[in-house]
């Protein structure tokens, strides 16, 4: 199977300091700052790249498995909202809010939210995440 890597390099402190983080396909390489975690700052940050895989991951494993169960999708749409917050012992990711949208012909609402909670128990980010409280919100179209 596959193995993937990513990388980043910072340099200086933690507030004037400045970072580049890039995916070993070259598909993305881009800066951080603490401007761009903590703050509104230009740049990504490690929680953005998170949610992007969390929902990468959850989309074409929804698919999957909506396959598996008789209904292929036209389309799945994921968004994953990460949370970032202070702690007693530092900053610590505490959430991650997955919204899910499905165009999947012949199914009904509670078999794509069966789907769906079954993808949030077995898709391979969600599962590396499963320190973190993932919440999820499925909805049909």
């Amino acid at each position: 199977m596959a193995t993937r890597t990513g990388s980043a390099v910072w340099e200086g402190t933690l507030k004037e300091g400045k970072g580049n983080m890039k995916l070993g396909s070259g598909a993305f390489d881009g800066p951080y700052s603490f401007s761009s975690r903590f703050e509104e700052g230009k740049g990504t940050n490690p929680e953005e790249l998170i949610g992007a895989a969390e929902a990468g991951c959850f989309s074409m494993a929804l698919a999957f498995n909506l396959e598996k169960a008789g209904h292929p999708a036209k389309r799945v749409s994921t968004t994953a909202t990460v949370k970032l917050e202070p702690g007693d012992k530092g900053f610590k990711i505490t959430s991650i809010d997955l919204r899910t949208e499905g165009d999947v012909p012949g199914i009904d609402e509670a078999k794509f939210k069966e789907q769906a909670e079954l993808t949030k128990k077995t898709c391979p980010v969600s599962v590396a995440l499963a320190g973190t409280q993932i919440n999820l919100d499925a909805k049909l179209l």
